[in-house]
């Protein structure tokens, strides 16, 4: 793994935080995309080297909707960035660690992305990103 590549925060009110998270970084979120596949909008503000993804849900049967129902607002996932996701998400089995998706998906800001379930990680979902080459 390469780094941190952005922390994930679900909320309720997409447009409230980007308000809120606005006012607490002092800039604007600098993109808003919807991944369907994951049934959330995702808004991105950059913190110096670092990335923070908000996530709202757009759908009720949303992992986001089911997190924040069970558990509330707050930091849903960490996301490291990784040179080869598929070596990666081989390495990680080969460890013993059970994956929420085995084979590498799109997700936002034009990235492959695989979930860890966080059973195996202390109760932390990480998430593996790769850049998609374009």
């Amino acid at each position: 793994m390469k780094k941190i590549e952005h922390i994930g925060i679900a909320v309720k009110d997409i447009e409230a935080s980007n308000d809120l998270f606005g006012k607490l970084f002092n800039q604007e979120h600098y993109k808003t995309e919807i991944v369907e596949s994951e049934g959330v909008m995702t808004s991105f503000f950059k913190v110096g080297p670092n990335k923070i993804e908000l996530l709202q849900a757009t759908n009720e049967e949303s992992p986001i909707a089911k997190f924040i129902e069970k558990k509330g607002e707050g930091i849903h996932h960490i996301a490291f960035a990784v040179e080869n996701i598929e070596a990666e998400i081989e390495r990680l089995q080969g460890e013993g660690f059970k994956l929420i998706h085995e084979q590498p998906k799109n997700g936002a800001d034009d990235k492959l992305i695989a979930f860890l379930h966080p059973k195996g990680t202390n109760g932390v979902l990480i998430e593996l990103c790769q850049d998609i080459d374009k």
